[in-house]
C-alpha cells in the first residue's frame, strides 16, 4: 500500500541537517502526490508502476514490472553509479528479457530493494525459465539520499521492493515526492544547505500509429533542472539568502563575477556524491537488445536538455529501456529514441514541479518555479 511522506517531528530533523537553510512557509502542508495524466510510463502495455514510500523519513523506491517480460537496454553516463544486473543487459549477454526495474533511494543500501521484487515475481513464477525453476531477471539503480537521514538510519530494503511491487499497477502512477524520488534533492553545487527538493515524474506520448514511447524517472541531480523551452531555472542552487536562484551555468563560466569552475561550492566535497538520476524509458514496439540499448542511449539527451550540469563525477546518471514488443509496427530506432529524450527531458520537469518542499529545502512551486 501506498503511504505519502508526512511531515512528523522526524522530517523535521531536516531544517538541523541543512544547517543555515532558511525554512519555508507553508512548506509541509499536506499535499497528495500528483498522478500523471495520460498514464505516463504505464500507457505502455504490459507495464506496471508501484512506489513505496517510508514514513520514518523521506526515501523509498519505485518499482517497474513486465510481468511477461520486456527487452532490455541500460546507458550509464555518470561517474558515481551504483546498479544492479547491468552487465546482464549488454546485447552481447545471453538473457534477452527483464521483468523488473527497481528504482531506489538509500544509496547502495537500497540495491537490496530488488531483493524483495525478486522475491515477489518468484511467488507468482514470473521469470527466465532454466529446467522447472523460474529466475526473475531484475535490474535495478539507486540514488543518494542520506542527508535527509538523521541519527536513525533508516533505508529502503527487501520489504520496500516487496511492497513497491505489490502495488504496481497499470493505471496513472503518482508523481513528485513519492517512492524513489521522495528523498530526491537538486541544486547541490552551493552546497545542501541552498538546494531544492527533486522528485519523480514521468510522461508519454503516442503517435497515430500506436507506436508509445514512455519514461520515468527520479531527479537527483548535483545540477540545476532547466526547462530546455524556455531556458529558465525550474530548480536548483539558491542564493544566498534563499529566495532566488543561482544559474550555475552563469557561475561555472565566471558570469557572475566568480571565479568560474572553481566556484562550485561544495561539490567536490562532503556532498559530492549526494547525486544521480535514475530513470527508465519503455516503448511498446518491437526491439532486439541493441536497438534497445541504443534507446537508453539517445534518451539521456533528455537529461543533458533539463540538467546543468549533467553526467558529472559526482552523479551515478543511469536510464534502462524496456521495450514489450506489443505494438505490431515496424519501429524506426532513431524516431523511438527521439521520442525518449523528449518524454525523459518532460518526466524531469513533472519530477521537480511536482514535489513537495520541507523546512529549508523549498520545492519548485514553493518559489513559483
Amino acid at each position: 500500500m501506498l503511504r505519502r511522506t508526512r511531515s512528523t517531528p522526524r522530517t523535521l530533523l531536516i531544517g538541523a541537517l541543512l544547517a543555515g537553510a532558511p525554512i519555508v512557509q507553508g512548506a509541509c502542508a499536506a499535499q497528495q502526490p500528483a498522478r500523471s495524466t495520460g498514464y505516463g510510463l504505464t500507457a505502455v502495455e504490459g507495464i506496471e508502476v508501484g512506489h513505496h514510500t517510508l514514513a520514518a523519513r523521506p526515501t523509498g523506491c519505485t518499482v517497474i514490472l513486465a510481468r511477461a517480460g520486456a527487452v532490455g537496454g541500460v546507458d550509464v553516463r555518470g561517474g558515481a553509479p551504483g546498479s544492479r544486473e547491468t552487465a546482464l543487459l549488454d546485447p552481447v549477454n545471453t538473457v534477452q528479457h527483464v521483468h523488473a526495474v527497481v528504482l531506489s533511494g538509500g544509496s547502495a543500501f537500497g540495491l537490496s530493494s530488488a531483493d524483495g521484487v525478486m522475491r515477489y515475481l518468484d511467488e507468482r513464477d514470473v521469470g527466465f525459465r532454466v529446467g522447472s525453476k523460474v529466475v526473475p531477471i531484475v535490474v535495478g539503480a539507486i540514488l543518494y539520499d542520506l542527508g535527509l537521514e538523521g541519527d536513525e538510519k533508516v533505508r529502503p530494503d527487501a520489504s520496500c521492493g516487496y511492497e513497491a511491487a505489490s502495488s504496481a499497477s497499470s493505471g496513472p502512477a503518482l508523481e513528485g515526492s513519492v517512492g524513489a524520488g521522495a528523498g530526491a534533492t537538486v541544486g547541490k553545487m552551493r552546497g545542501m544547505a541552498r538546494a531544492m527538493r527533486g522528485g519523480f515524474g514521468t510522461a508519454s506520448i503516442t503517435l497515430p500509429s500506436g507506436l508509445t514511447v514512455a519514461a520515468a524517472v527520479a531527479v537527483n541531480a548535483v545540477g540545476d533542472i532547466v526547462d530546455p523551452s524556455t531556458g529558465r531555472i525550474v530548480a536548483g542552487a539558491r542564493d544566498a539568502d534563499g529566495t532566488g536562484l543561482v544559474d550555475m551555468r552563469r557561475v561555472l563560466r565566471g558570469d557572475d563575477g566568480s571565479s568560474g569552475a572553481g566556484a562550485a561550492g561544495d561539490s567536490s566535497g562532503a556532498g559530492a556524491f549526494a547525486n544521480t538520476t535514475i530513470g527508465v524509458v519503455a516503448t511498446n514496439a518491437v526491439l532486439t537488445k541493441a536497438e534497445a540499448t541504443r534507446i537508453a542511449l539517445m534518451a539521456q539527451d533528455g537529461l543533458a536538455r533539463t540538467t546543468y550540469p549533467a553526467h558529472t563525477p559526482n552523479d551515478g546518471d543511469t536510464v534502462f529501456s524496456l521495450a514489450t514488443g506489443a505494438w505490431s509496427g515496424e519501429a524506426d530506432v532513431t524516431i523511438v529514441g527521439a521520442l525518449a529524450a523528449d518524454v525523459m527531458a518532460e518526466a524531469i520537469l513533472r519530477a521537480v514541479r511536482l514535489a513537495e518542499g520541507l523546512p529549508g529545502l523549498p520545492a519548485a512551486r514553493d518559489m513559483g518555479r
